[in-house]
């Protein structure tokens, strides 16, 4: 089990993408769009296999049905809002977690299409129910689709990943149900926490 990606939901994409430009040295690459929730994205590769991914509403979409997911139509500031664990098979770690007390929610098919025109295919569990706050994962299975981090995306160092909540030791259980590691400290209020390295310095990247 590896990191996957960090999700740093925006309200408003483009500017994100500009601002972190202007911080990093590196312009975001276009992601794609996500059919029916009203969503797309903009990818920088962490190293390896590892991406951030920056979310927010798409103005080529109609509203969807439901709110958009990251609680992004709530946002006023970009925020770091959650992260995913790449694993092998979702099925076999969903049961393992539930066995072990934590329940990450049934896995899902997801897909979007690249600027290309291709088709990206995964598996997931509902990033909504990723349990206290966002701090946990939740689960990401690609398949035979290529990674996003494959496809060689601009890239930035990511320093360190962190968190800090009430119920420190409830998080900590819930990450080895899900056999997630995340250093993860007593805090008032509930945050996650990465620090990424480009060409101008160091950006800190936080909860809302």
């Amino acid at each position: 089990m590896s990191l996957d990606h960090l999700v740093y939901a925006t309200p408003d994409l483009e500017s994100t993408a500009a601002e972190l430009e202007r911080l990093l040295g590196v312009r975001p690459a276009a992601g794609g769009r996500h059919p029916g929730f009203g969503t797309h994205n903009r990818l920088l590769g962490l190293g390896g296999t590892s991406y951030l991914e920056i979310i927010g509403p798409d103005p080529g979409q109609e509203a969807p049905a439901a709110p958009r997911p990251f609680g992004i139509d709530e946002l006023e500031a970009a925020a770091l809002v959650g992260w995913a664990v790449a694993v092998e098979d979702i099925d076999a770690v969903t049961a393992r977690a539930r066995a072990r007390g934590y329940d990450p929610g049934d896995p899902l098919d997801m897909s979007r299409r690249t600027p290309s025109g291709d088709l990206l295919s995964w598996r997931l569990t509902p990033p909504e129910r990723a349990g206290h706050d966002g701090l946990v994962p939740f689960l990401i299975e690609w398949g035979d689709t290529p990674h996003p981090a494959g496809q060689g995306l601009p890239a930035v160092e990511l320093v360190s990943l962190a968190g800090g909540h009430h119920d420190a030791p409830a998080v900590r259980a819930a990450l080895a149900a899900v056999g997630a590691r995340l250093d993860v400290d007593e805090q008032a209020h509930p945050v996650l926490t990465a620090v990424l390295s480009g060409g101008y310095g160091l950006v800190t990247l936080t909860g809302p």
